[in-house]
């Protein structure tokens, strides 16, 4: 077979860690090697005819349109501080419970990702929010910062993920590609709200494992969690609670349920978050044009980066096929000892050690279509294969000294705050992710029980 192909990968590797843009380093990667094959004679010039069709779908993708309308809802609820107003209340709720402001930060962070299904803003929000606030009530740094870093990452699994809009896009093409290498001319299709259905209890699973090690760390060693009994808080009244928990509750219940439902897809339930989001913001009385402005701003940087790099990664993955990549990673997987399940954890690990230095939307759009055919082909389920990919990434996005939620959160951290506490504070917290992906791999059912009880 011709090494071409992991040559190429290898060279994008080694171009994407030298700090090159990512969409650049794709597509020029891409192009040097179609121009260098094309001169030897190695590759055929014509396959580069199928990329404007390929921009032209990813363009006119409908499910695509819900990136920008999620990105939307979650930074106005971010700008508008309506999150913030979640962690105020429940800390007052839990405040004469021992651990209680961590627990309010566990759960304020569910919501978040759920809201949000942004990784980094959801870690610097909560960073900015609570960090401060558990520090002065006498929380040790390290739990502090462990605790907000895991919490930040729901955003990777619990739906409207942005990572699984996106991941659930890439599976459904991978798919239908390898049902049609299969010989199947009328494939079946995995949609985003499959995926949505998929994470929701592993997802609560992986929330209930943080609250488990919250309330037996708090019994066990009280020491490093004392009752929240800051004198300048007052409790809230069940009125104003009410207040600060109700609507964005019911704007989460309204998006998923309206997927889970059936009653909309994923992009319209996507533009009722927005609009929904924008009309909690006015009801607050919190936007305001100057907030406007830079949450559209924000939105639109965001949207073009995604897509941006969609792009580069087709004309990447366009040159890749034409060499013969499908084809070789095929046979490498076939000799791997352990056959379905030794590939499907080679691949994990690849996954796990990129998760280190690439974000999820490279891995997602370069190492997805590459592997994702080759893996369903060989009879794994594309939701479950999906839900691995996004526990898995959010573990790696946690794991020193490369975590990327490490990073976003070390920007908000005071000084006095070592980064090496930082470090010991998420290793419970990858440990109960383990725990989860482990639970995973014993019971697929973890993740295909719901979609397949919703959609038969």
């Amino acid at each position: 077979m011709d090494p071409t192909p992991l040559i190429m990968f290898a060279v994008t590797f080694v171009a994407l860690l030298a700090g090159y843009p990512v969409a650049l380093t794709l597509a020029g990667v891409a192009l040097l090697f179609a121009l260098i094959g094309t001169l030897t004679g190695a590759f055929n010039p014509t396959d580069l005819g199928f990329t404007p069709g390929r921009l032209f779908g990813i363009v006119t993708n409908q499910t695509l349109i819900a990136v920008p309308l999620f990105v939307f809802m979650g930074i106005v609820l971010e700008k508008t501080r309506i999150a913030e107003g979640l962690l105020t209340s429940l800390s007052s709720l839990l405040r004469n419970l021992r651990g209680g402001l961590a627990v309010t930060v566990v759960l304020v962070g569910m919501l978040m990702a759920a809201s949000t299904g942004i990784v980094g803003a959801t870690v610097v929000t909560m960073g900015l929010m609570s960090l401060p606030t558990m520090l002065r009530a006498g929380y040790e740094p390290g739990y502090a910062t462990g605790t907000i870093s895991a919490t930040g990452t729901l955003g990777q699994i619990i739906p409207p993920s942005i990572a699984l809009v996106l991941l659930g896009d890439v599976l459904s093409n991978a798919y239908q590609q390898a049902q049609l290498n299969m010989g199947i001319f009328a494939p079946k299709s995995v949609s985003v709200g499959d995926l949505f259905a998929g994470a929701i209890v592993p997802g609560l699973c992986l929330v209930a494992l943080y609250l488990f090690y919250t309330l037996s760390k708090a019994w066990l060693q009280p020491d490093t969690m004392p009752r929240h009994t800051d004198s300048t808080d007052t409790p809230v009244p069940a009125k104003d609670l009410l207040k600060a928990l109700f609507p964005p509750l019911f704007l989460i219940v309204a998006v998923l349920g309206s997927i889970l439902t059936g009653w909309a897809t994923p992009t319209e339930a996507a533009a009722v978050g927005a609009s929904g989001a924008l009309l909690l913001a006015l009801s607050y009385k919190r936007l305001d044009l100057n907030t406007l402005k830079e949450v559209g701003e924000s939105t639109l940087s965001t949207t073009a980066m995604v897509f941006f790099i969609l792009i580069g990664a087709s004309i990447f993955s366009l040159v890749f096929r034409g060499y013969g990549g499908d084809e070789l990673v095929q046979s490498i997987f076939e000799q791997m000892p352990g056959g379905q399940m030794g590939a499907l954890m080679i691949v994990m690990l690849v996954i796990f050690l990129l998760g280190f230095i690439l974000d999820f939307i490279e891995i997602t759009f370069v190492v997805v279509p590459i592997v994702g055919p080759v893996l369903l082909a060989m009879g794994i389920d594309p939701i479950w294969l999906g839900v691995l990919i996004a526990v898995n990434l959010q573990t790696s996005f946690l794991t020193p000294p490369f975590g990327f939620a490490l990073f976003y959160l070390r920007g908000v951290t005071p000084p006095e705050v070592p980064t090496t506490a930082m470090y010991r504070g998420v290793v419970p917290y990858i440990f109960l992710q383990i725990v989860l992906l482990a639970g995973l791999f014993a019971w697929p059912q973890l993740a295909t029980w719901l979609p397949g009880t919703l959609y038969q």
